[in-house]
């Protein structure tokens, strides 16, 4: 692991670091703030997953989030969004390829010698981290925006018992039913639907639902309203009986002005959930 910048922030340090990723065989790189309290032993950990388009930097200098991390002794994680590197597949279109790698391990050609970012953010990263800084394995949560939203959604509910709580903030909801989802599907997975599924948050939700706590942010006035399809995994809330809150916010849109003005509420909700 290399250190590329780490800089003194809200007490606390915020660090970029890469590494050679055996999952993605590429360089990854990813942002980790740790807070003040990290100097004296392992503190808990919020998962922070972009959206299409981001590296690990957009959250990192957008969203407002140190602050109210550093309030309540938090470190947060920002992975990049896919495999990246002259040698990795990419398209044209903004939504396909680099940095949009959807949290899924792709099984297709020419995508699957890299984007396997379901096993990078589950298995790969998680491991870099717990043995190379004081995080506290046993008190992790997670939360996303958009692509990011979907990912931790999905991997929430499918990776039982890790996460305390996940929240989002304008999560790709129904992916299997949506232009935002069924494009990328059928390239990283196939055409096979049925191994689509897992990676569905309002299928999952549906069927399984989440251990702890949820929560969901979404701005009436974004402009993917209709890809995002925020209406389906509410239905699917409902249907589970799930314990959630569930928030249509009037005016926002998909931007982080948006995310900036929730992250305190959502690292208040991690930071109790956490707690507990």
């Amino acid at each position: 692991m290399k250190t590329v910048s780490e800089n003194a922030c809200f007490g606390g340090v915020q660090g970029v670091y890469s590494h050679e990723a055996e999952t993605t065989n590429c360089e990854m790189t990813f942002g980790l703030f740790l807070p003040a309290e990290a100097a004296q032993g392992p503190v808990p950990v919020l998962w922070y997953l972009s959206g299409l388009t981001c590296t690990h930097e957009n959250a990192m200098v957008k969203a407002g989030a140190q602050g109210w991390a550093a309030r309540h002794g938090l470190a947060l994680v920002f992975p990049d969004t896919s495999p990246r590197g002259a040698g990795v597949a990419d398209d044209e279109a903004f939504d396909l390829g680099q940095g949009a790698g959807f949290y899924v391990n792709a099984t297709q050609d020419p995508w699957r010698k890299h984007f396997r970012m379901w096993d990078y953010v589950a298995d790969e990263l998680p491991r870099l981290l717990f043995n190379g800084f004081e995080l506290d394995e046993e008190r992790q949560a997670i939360t996303g925006h958009s692509m990011g939203g979907h990912g931790a959604l999905t991997l929430a509910m499918g990776l039982p018992g890790r996460f305390a709580s996940v929240s989002a903030f304008s999560p790709i909801c129904h992916p299997t039913q949506s232009d935002w989802g069924r494009k990328q599907f059928t390239a990283y997975l196939g055409t096979d639907q049925s191994g689509w599924t897992g990676h569905d948050a309002s299928l999952l939700m549906a069927e399984h639902g989440f251990g702890g706590p949820v929560l969901i942010d979404t701005g009436t006035r974004d402009q993917f309203i209709d890809l995002l399809m925020p209406e389906a995994l509410a239905a699917a809330i409902a249907t589970r009986r799930q314990p959630a809150e569930f928030r249509m916010q009037p005016g926002y849109d998909h931007s982080y002005f948006f995310v900036a003005t929730f992250m305190r509420d959502h690292i208040k909700f991690h930071a109790d959930a956490l707690r507990d």
